[in-house]
């Protein structure tokens, strides 16, 4: 009913609206607002960032905002691309409350990077920006886009960050590469180092990360198997530890996994860590272990290798874009047809399952060995 009441107040104000909003209406040297709309998982707004980019180097001087997700603020405080922070909250509850905040900014450009939908396009729109851009761009609310046409969907893309720099570049933002941006500062640093010693691990450990959940069942490999794994390597490399990471949420499953493998040498970090403080942690770390998930993204982001474990999604997609001989991906196909996806029936998923311990220690292996080559310099 929300949705239907505000696709009918939409198509009403448009129609009232006289601001034309052609390509050829839009002049750059006018541009001093600039809403960028990256509203929903981490991994997500990650991707988002050459985006940012893209936009900062197009507009040097104009005043650009960022409306993210509330849980990530922190994470994307002080990005250089970034002037300013607009929190977004799920649901209908506080709406209004945002549309007014948005509207009091004065918007000339809103690029819709990656939103929920349907109220991205129209708090784009209430905001007052004359010039809305989203990619792709097949929502029943695309008429109040300024690219209506042509009509383009996920599968006219590759990588999930081409339709997010496709749209800064339709905005007027620069040509730029697929490097994600999410700078660590030296406080952050000294903090996540603080909180490793107090575990025992010093600047010379070795450190494997293991990120075991995921948003979703079926981007999990089973906890049995990140067990596993640690005491493998522990027993083939005695400096070794392993710090187990995740959200709060994810508290329970970390911890049983450290038990299993030994507290002494394996730390669930998940629900002690702040999320600020991931990306120092995970910089740390000479390879992390994870599936499709947000913090995947951010140690590509700061360049520490991955391993990455796919089967329901696609790594083309949404794995690793770039610094590919840094990351081993590892993709199997999708057992289930069709595949469920978010709505998998299986607590274990089983097309997960065909990804093997052995292949998986091999990669961590390798990563491990040109980790201790560049240490003693060979």
């Amino acid at each position: 009913l929300a949705e239907n009441l505000l696709y009918l107040a939409m198509r009403l104000c448009k129609a009232l609206d006289r601001r034309r909003a052609d390509f050829s209406e839009l002049h750059p040297g006018k541009v001093r607002n600039i809403l960028l709309v990256s509203s929903t998982a981490l991994g997500d707004a990650l991707l988002s960032t050459p985006a940012f980019r893209s936009i900062r180097l197009g507009y040097p001087n104009a005043r650009i905002s960022l409306l993210l997700n509330a849980a990530y603020r922190e994470l994307f405080a002080g990005h250089p691309d970034i002037d300013e922070i607009i929190s977004y909250h799920a649901g209908w509850g506080r709406f209004f409350r945002l549309a007014q905040v948005l509207r009091q900014r004065h918007f000339d450009i809103a690029c819709i990077l990656h939103g929920n939908e349907p109220q991205a396009t129209p708090l784009a729109y209430i905001s007052g920006a004359r010039f809305i851009f989203k990619l792709p761009n097949t929502s029943r609310f695309r008429f109040l886009l300024t690219n209506r046409e042509p009509l383009l969907n996920w599968d006219d893309f590759g990588h999930g960050i081409e339709p997010r720099l496709r749209v800064a570049q339709l905005a007027g933002g620069a040509i730029t590469d697929f490097h994600m941006t999410l700078p660590v500062d030296a406080v952050a640093e000294t903090e996540a180092m603080a909180m490793l010693k107090a575990q025992g691990i010093d600047d010379g450990t070795p450190l494997l990360g293991l990120q075991p959940g995921a948003s979703t069942s079926s981007r999990r490999w089973a906890p049995a198997n990140f067990v596993e794994l640690a005491r493998q390597l522990l027993d083939a490399h005695p400096g070794l530890r392993v710090v187990i990471t995740g959200s709060a949420q994810e508290k329970a499953l970390c911890r049983e996994i450290s038990a299993a493998i030994g507290r002494e040498r394996a730390w669930a970090s998940a629900g002690e860590v702040p999320l600020r403080l991931l990306p120092a942690l995970l910089k740390r770390c000479f390879t992390l272990v994870t599936g499709d998930t947000g913090p995947m993204h951010l140690a590509v982001a700061v360049r520490t290798p991955v391993v990455a474990l796919f089967a329901v999604s696609d790594a083309r997609r949404s794995g690793p874009a770039y610094d590919l001989d840094r990351h081993t991906v590892i993709q199997k196909w999708r057992t289930c047809n069709p595949c469920l996806s978010k709505r998998c029936p299986y607590p274990l998923p089983i097309c997960m399952e065909n990804i093997t311990l052995d292949e998986v220690r091999t990669a961590v292996e390798r990563r491990f060995s040109a980790f201790a080559g560049a240490r003693s310099g060979d």
